[in-house]
This record gives structure tokens, C-alpha cells and sequence, in this order.
């Protein structure tokens, strides 16, 4: 969608896509990438992860923690999309919703960093009306969400939560209601919605920049 977005507003040639891959990545996930970015008309650079991510080998017990080595890749894919900024004078174009946000579901200083965010005040569930009605494939917006960290890794499944219920949650705060009124109108418990409530207080190191004396 961001892909879309941008080849919108500034024009197919002013657009670079960055895939990155490494030996957890699916293979259908490669091959939408490359259908898309013909569709759009962009520019598409493929950075192999793998040997990258090898050389940080001299790292004492990597592998240890699968979420340690996660972030790591995550961290390496945002320099990596920085170097090309740089290279060719760009800008970074996040991808984060609103719903990651809120949750903290993302990388410090690795998929949470860019230049501009275009989907940040969207929720999950919004950016997916929006890439309906913009006509994205169907393929491609069923695609369940995942950061490729692993094998069977997905978003729902690190959230313990669907993004529908997630959203539901959220936009009910929004709207000021009590834990107790979103359990009933949702059908979830009212710790769910404390843990989700908890955990927006418990990430919010990550969307405020750093403490200063």
C-alpha cells in the first residue's frame, strides 16, 4: 500500500522498492513483490539478507533469543534502506499503522524508523479498506501479517490478539470507553483488554524520543 501511495504522489520513477530477504522469507512473498513493483511501475533493488546477517556471526550468542536476532534484522534492513536514502538523496517511507504503534509492536531504531509515515494514524483494519478500495490485489491484502523472523511467525500471533479485536479495543478508547464496556461489546475478557491498555504504557519508550536532563 505504502508502494502504491507513494508511486501516487510522486510518480513511478521517483519510487525505489527494497526487498530484503533472507532464508526465512517465502518465496510467494519474493514473487508479490516483483509483481508489484512491475504493476506500479518502480524501481526494485533485492538485497540478499542472508550473508549480512551471517556476518554478525562474530556476535557473542547470536541465536540465542529468536527476538534478539529478529530486531537485529530488523535494525540491519533499516540501515541497509538508509545507506540507499543516502546513495540516492531519498527519503525513507515507513510502513507502521496505527495499530503497531499503540501496541509497540515494532523494532526500536529498525522497522519504526523513517522519514515519513504515511499509514501512522490508520489502523490496521483501516489500511486494509484502504488498499481495497485502491484496488491492491486481493492477494496481496489477504496476506497474513508477518515479519519474516522466523518460520511461523505472524503479527496475531506475537500480539496474542487479532487486529480486529485489537481495533476494536483501541478505537473504543479512543472513543473513551471503560475496559469493562469494550469486554461486553467485543466478547473478550477485561484482562485482554487491560493486558492491550498495559502494554500501550508499557512501549511508550519507543515512540517518544529519548529523556534529556
Amino acid at each position: 500500500l505504502v508502494a502504491l501511495l507513494c508511486a501516487r504522489a510522486l510518480g513511478p520513477k521517483r519510487v525505489l522498492g527494497i526487498h530484503m530477504p533472507d532464508k526465512f522469507t517465502d518465496p510467494s512473498d519474493s514473487e508479490d513483490v516483483k509483481v508489484l513493483s512491475r504493476k506500479l511501475k518502480i524501481r526494485l533493488e533485492v538485497v540478499d539478507l542472508e550473508p549480512i546477517v551471517r556476518a554478525f556471526r562474530v556476535l557473542p550468542r547470536l541465536g540465542e533469543s529468536k527476538i534478539a536476532l529478529g530486531n537485529l534484522k530488523a535494525r540491519i534492513r533499516m540501515a541497509i534502506l538508509y545507506y540507499y536514502a543516502n546513495l540516492l538523496g531519498y527519503l525513507v517511507v515507513g510502513t507502521s499503522n496505527r495499530s503497531e504503534l499503540r501496541a509497540g509492536y515494532f523494532t526500536k531504531y529498525g522497522d519504526g524508523a523513517s522519514d515519513l509515515l504515511p499509514l501512522g494514524s490508520l489502523y490496521k483494519t483501516q489500511v486494509r479498506e484502504l488498499a481495497k478500495e485502491l484496488g491492491l490485489p486481493e492477494r496481496i491484502i489477504q496476506k497474513v501479517p508477518s515479519a519474516g523472523f522466523w518460520p511461523g511467525q505472524t503479527d496475531e500471533g506475537e500480539l496474542g490478539i487479532s487486529y480486529e479485536k485489537l481495533d476494536g479495543i483501541y478505537m473504543r478508547l479512543d472513543e473513551g470507553k471503560s475496559p469493562q464496556q469494550i469486554a461486553r461489546e467485543l466478547g473478550v475478557s477485561i484482562r485482554t483488554v487491560r493486558d492491550i491498555i498495559q502494554r500501550e504504557r508499557q512501549t511508550e519508550h519507543k515512540r517518544i524520543p529519548p529523556p534529556t536532563p
